[in-house]
């Protein structure tokens, strides 16, 4: 291929990209409007256009709002072109979603377990994949691809390097899947797969500088600068359940002491709510239900929210975010946690990093991770999609 040939070959796989994109973003919209908000000319924007028609991945609809003259045909994306897999694989539950090419859930499966072997979870892992493949609808695509959200260090090839309450270490979890389902895989941090949720579809569409809190079992930490997903040097960054706030702390399954998550993860409360009803183990939900009307079922509440505020205290001095988000299970304990983390942020951190920062609590709940790694499936299939046919 020639430089000439090639430089076209990109530009015209760029345009494509940029042309259903837009329309993804404005639908509905018309040929003339696209060439109008793009700056491309309108024989370009019509022969695009009618490449993603016979890709099946827009469609036309009668005609729109005439601004004078004719009315003209309006595009529409097709969403239900194919449709995309994203499981939130917990240290102790798999939730897995199917959604459409827009994000939107068409149907969902979730299964708890409690201290399996690796072989036990990829055993689950495989069915839930499969149960999702049977229900997916008719459609022109399939399944375009499969995203997994994992708690732990994901380098940039899918490997699970450690992964500390699963007791995982170095499981190449896109090839094995890959290899299952022969379907193009990704694997994420769930943290970082949950921050990628917010962004795209939760209370973070607006923030540039986002973090995102993941306090489930364990603790994890997405990082979003300047609306790029930060990852670092090899992919291990927002490993900060296991930043160290006691010197003198416990061990932890790290191997470090004193780590964040030890203090302010739902298993910590777990830990702590097992002298409340005469060491029966309680779960997370009993909890809150308890709460309401427990004294120190609340005050547990309390003291996880005042750990919650020194590790998201730290988190605001060292990026400055404009808006922290906490999600994964203990974003369901909202009405218990929000007062003491405040709290302990107003009064330990500068005004000037208060000002102009919100915190809140994740609106997509415990689906941002399933929702962040379905949201890159999608934007993967559509740049192969578009590569292939250029």
């Amino acid at each position: 291929m020639t430089n000439h040939t090639w430089n076209q070959h990109v530009v015209k796989k760029g345009n494509k990209s940029l042309v259903l994109q837009h329309i993804k973003k404005n639908t509905p919209i018309s040929r003339a409007d696209i060439a109008k908000t793009t700056g491309l000319n309108k024989s370009t924007v019509s022969s695009l256009v009618s490449e993603l028609l016979e890709e099946n991945l827009l469609y036309e609809s009668g005609p729109g709002e005439s601004s004078g003259g004719r009315r003209p045909v309006m595009l529409y994306f097709n969403g239900q072109a194919g449709f995309s897999i994203g499981v939130d694989l917990g240290v102790n539950y798999l939730l897995g979603i199917l959604t459409d090419l827009n994000g939107k859930i068409i149907y969902e499966e979730k299964s708890y377990f409690s201290q399996l072997s690796y072989k036990e979870i990829e055993t689950r892992l495989f069915e839930l994949i499969n149960s999702l493949i049977q229900s997916t609808p008719s459609c022109t695509y399939g399944v375009i691809g499969i995203g997994i959200g994992a708690p732990g260090a994901v380098n940039k090839d899918g490997e699970i390097l450690h992964a500390p309450n699963l007791k995982w270490e170095n499981i190449k979890l896109k090839e094995i899947v890959e290899n299952q389902f022969s379907l193009p895989v990704t694997i994420e941090n769930e943290a970082n797969a949950g921050a990628y949720g917010e962004k795209r579809f939760g209370s973070g569409k607006e923030s540039e500088n986002l973090v995102y809190v993941s306090a489930g079992t364990g603790i994890g930490v997405g990082i979003i600068l300047n609306g790029i997903l930060y990852k670092g040097n090899n992919g291990f960054s927002g490993e900060m359940g296991h930043m160290t706030i006691d010197i003198n702390g416990p061990d932890c399954t790290c191997g470090n002491h004193g780590c964040w998550e030890l203090y302010a993860s739902e298993k910590a409360l777990l830990t702590k709510a097992g002298n409340l009803e005469n060491g029966r183990e309680l779960d997370l939900e009993e909890l809150i239900s308890l709460a309401g009307r427990h004294p120190e079922a609340a005050d547990l509440f309390k003291e996880i929210g005042m750990y919650l505020g020194v590790g998201i205290n730290s988190i605001i001095h060292t990026f400055n975010p404009d808006h922290v988000i906490i999600g994964n299970r203990l974003g369901s304990a909202k009405e218990f946690l929000e007062a003491p983390i405040l709290h302990y942020i107003k009064d330990h951190s500068n005004w000037f990093h208060q000002k102009d920062l919100e915190i809140s609590f994740s609106k997509n709940s415990t689906y941002a991770a399933a929702l962040g790694v379905t949201a890159s499936v999608v934007e993967n299939f559509l740049q192969i999609n578009l590569v292939a046919s250029s």
